[in-house]
């Protein structure tokens, strides 16, 4: 039987996450999409949720800190997030949300306070997973706060792209990277818990405006700063998208169906918050509308069958 692979493996199973590093860093900087590949498994959701178990796992993107009803305080899980949403909408047998704010890839395979390691909730029987993470690994929380605190201080400037360019070399580029083989572990350690599922690598919304407008004081990033944070979530959402065609997985696309509603819209139009919220929701997060986005996606995904993103 294949091996669960937690990322303190042997040294015998390392080839492989380095193989996926390198061939990210020699593509995701530069393509635009990748092939998509067969999906993995042949789980019992092909013409609707009748009779499948899913199992959500996933970080505060997919919990929905703040959206009304929270049902887990500790990690500030909604009872609208994205994966309750597509559950109640196919009408699952059963259904695992196990997503928690400020997970990382890490928290798969650890308890998160009084909480189990998410990978725990995915069983043989499991014929549906949903996972959404890797942002944590990146540092969307720390990149948000720096850029902030940067750009109050030169609005006008690129602070934010030239303190993580310092170096010489763009850190945050370098985190993407440095995430991917994370995450294929964790599609590898889904895949062997449940052979047969169908897995669906769930991709961040889109956050911020293309060229920064109607943004600032609200959104308090520094205009030559919006082109580099915006490619910086690209490349996250291409990484994710090439490690899901590597594991056989599929990839929903929340970005692309999100434009036009970052945090910088009025509130009426925006389904990402704003650093100071006006809608129920945490900071620089999905609001309701946000989360129904994200789950009409997934559907969508899910209605096209086996093998379709």
């Amino acid at each position: 039987m294949a091996q669960d692979t937690h990322p303190g493996g042997a040294g015998r199973r390392r080839g492989r996450p380095v193989a996926v590093g390198a061939a990210l860093g020699a593509c995701a900087l530069f393509a635009v999409s990748a092939t998509p590949a067969a999906a993995h498994g042949t789980g019992g959701d092909g013409d609707g949720g009748r009779g499948t178990d899913y199992v959500a796992l996933g970080d505060s993107y997919t919990s929905g800190p703040g959206i009304p009803r929270q049902v887990d305080a500790g990690c500030a899980r909604s009872d609208h997030d994205y994966p309750s949403l597509v559950a109640a909408a196919r009408g699952v047998s059963t259904f695992k949300d196990v997503s928690c704010a400020g997970a990382t890839t890490d928290d798969m395979w650890k308890p998160q306070g009084a909480n189990d390691a998410q990978l725990n909730a995915v069983g043989r029987d499991t014929d549906l997973v949903t996972v959404q993470i890797g942002g944590n690994d990146v540092g969307f929380g720390s990149i948000i706060a720096t850029c902030a605190r940067l750009g109050s201080q030169q609005p006008a400037g690129d602070p934010c792209r030239r303190y993580y360019a310092s170096s010489g070399v763009d850190e945050l580029a370098l985190n993407v990277l440095r995430t991917a083989p994370k995450v294929d572990r964790v599609l590898r350690a889904v895949h062997v818990r449940a052979p047969h599922a169908r897995v669906v690598v769930v991709g961040y919304p889109d956050l911020l405006p293309d060229d920064g407008s109607g943004c600032f004081p609200s959104v308090p990033f520094a205009s030559g700063d919006f082109p580099y944070l915006r490619d910086t979530e690209k490349r996250l959402n291409l990484m994710l998208r090439l490690v899901a065609a590597w594991n056989h997985a599929e990839y929903a696309d929340t970005y692309r169906p999100t434009r036009g509603h970052d945090m910088c819209e009025a509130p009426a139009d925006r389904w990402i918050e704003p650093l100071q919220p006006a809608s129920p929701a945490a900071p620089a997060h999905p609001n309701a509308k946000g989360e129904q986005a994200m789950a009409d996606t997934v559907l969508g995904l899910l209605a096209r069958g086996h093998g379709h993103r």
